[in-house]
């Protein structure tokens, strides 16, 4: 009778045991009763179907990225002579600026502050020009067809709700796409260094006739007449636009701009295990009714084997709060609208689209010091704590005025609120409903995050295209 106690005893234990692993388990216990074996698996944190991921084939720079390099890191051709591309790009800092400064200073003396964030520069050879419509890829027809023709059009249109579960159902949406800067004004490499180079806030190049004296002072000038030919500074507009090329050739071909080389790429091809804290962000990432993170910023592969590029390069107006820290924001009249002004001037009608701006990458996010389009963000808790409770509790993350109500929407005029995003989760909920996540589960989103910065292993080499 003792034997069969104990036995009993043991059993009910062990019973217990397993309960309680299945409770702390990332895995859901339907997924566990679905398919215990890749429950498992994603319990210990490993990935229960590997993949091959496609990157691109290593190669040495060819001479024009060669070139475009030497520009790259050329301050000469700023007005300060101390500014160069690198200098906000930082190789170290996942191609953003090394510093926490919601907008980085330039102009003659580095005395002028910008008004945006300064992005990465890293993941932007997959971005598709912009564009108003669905998400066909490739090629897209629409782009022959004037924006603002294009924007009126998707007045009214109905729109699916945007979920981790669903994005395939969503990319038909009519709605704005691609482009490079917050604005997606410009739609290659190439015209995005332009912007930079000419403007006041930042190298100040101030026009094509002083920057052309420059290249041609610069100690790779020989380069440039070898790749160009002798007579090429006489035509000082091709000068430039050969030289911003040349830039943007060293973006695409050099591997640090695009390595993949993340402890989640190295999960997604079998080589790493996450740890239970990221294993259970991975899960809330990507579950609608938690995070609802990878809705817009993709976390699967393409079915070509592409590693996911965390973004669907969308535009959203998601009502940030304003940020006191930036010189433009002390003018109480100003703002900024993203795609409908006042840095693109085609869109600045199309008053449905004011306050949205470009998704951009989750890649490398933990690295960086500044978030959103303003920095108003620090860190990635404020990040997780604005979607968590920007509407369940506002006072959160809004400023409140001096009668003491919070000030949510506050960086965006009150007639341009209907454009902001209430509809996708977890941005669909109400003043006093229960946040989607507790703070548990934000550290734990946070922890999945950080498997996206890159240099966590050396990835095998993509052969060269036949």
């Amino acid at each position: 009778m003792c034997i069969l106690a104990t036995i009993t005893l043991v059993f009910t234990l062990g019973v217990c045991a397993v309960a309680a692993e299945l409770l702390r388990s990332p895995v859901t216990i339907s997924d566990w009763i679905s398919n215990p074996a890749a429950s498992f698996k994603l319990a210990q944190g490993e990935n229960p179907a590997p993949v091959t991921l496609v990157r691109p084939a290593a190669a040495p720079l060819s001479a024009m990225a060669q070139l475009g390099k030497q520009i790259f890191f050329d301050a000469s051709l700023s007005s300060s002579g101390k500014l160069s591309c690198g200098s906000c790009h930082s190789p170290q800092q996942s191609y953003a600026p090394a510093n926490a400064l919601p907008a980085q200073y330039g102009g003659p003396d580095l005395a002028s502050q910008g008004v945006r964030t300064v992005p990465s520069l890293m993941y932007l050879d997959h971005q598709p020009n912009f564009y108003i419509g669905p998400d066909l890829g490739g090629d897209n027809d629409a782009a022959a067809t004037p924006l603002p023709q294009l924007a009126a059009a998707s007045t009214g249109a109905k729109r699916a709700i945007k979920t981790a579960q669903s994005t395939a159902q969503s990319a038909a949406n009519i709605v704005p796409e691609g482009g490079l800067f917050w604005d997606g004004r410009a739609n290659t490499l190439q015209t995005q260094a332009m912007g930079p180079l000419l403007s006041p806030f930042e190298m100040d190049g101030e026009n094509v006739d002083r920057v052309v004296a420059k290249l041609q002072a610069a100690a790779y000038a020989s380069d440039f007449t070898a790749l160009f030919g002798p007579t090429i500074f006489q035509n000082k507009a091709m000068a430039v636009s050969e030289a911003l090329f040349a830039v943007a050739r060293y973006q695409i071909e050099e591997p640090s701009f695009h390595p993949y080389s993340s402890k989640y790429d190295a999960w997604l091809e079998g080589k790493a295990k996450l740890s239970q804290a990221e294993m259970r962000g991975y899960v809330l990432f990507n579950d609608q009714d938690k995070g609802d993170c990878a809705a817009c910023h993709l976390s699967q592969p393409s079915p070509d084997g592409q590693p996911p590029l965390f973004t669907d390069h969308q535009f959203e107006a998601l009502g940030a709060p304003r940020n006191p820290k930036l010189v433009a924001n002390n003018n109480a009249t100003y703002h900024d609208l993203g795609l409908c002004g006042p840095y693109r001037a085609d869109l600045e009608s199309q008053q449905q689209l004011c306050g949205m701006f470009l998704t951009p990458t989750l890649r490398n996010s933990a690295t960086r010091q500044v978030f959103f389009h303003n920095g108003v963000f620090t860190n990635l808790l404020q990040v997780v704590d604005f979607y968590n409770f920007r509407d369940t509790n506002p006072g959160k993350v809004f400023p409140r005025g001096p009668d003491g109500q919070v000030q949510k929407y506050n960086d965006l005029p009150a007639k341009y609120n209907a454009n902001i995003d209430t509809a996708d989760p977890p941005l669909d909920r109400n003043l006093g409903d229960k946040p989607a996540l507790c703070h548990g589960e934000e550290e734990d989103i946070i922890a999945f995050i950080k498997t996206l910065s890159d240099g966590y292993y050396t990835p095998p080499p993509s052969p060269p295209a036949s």
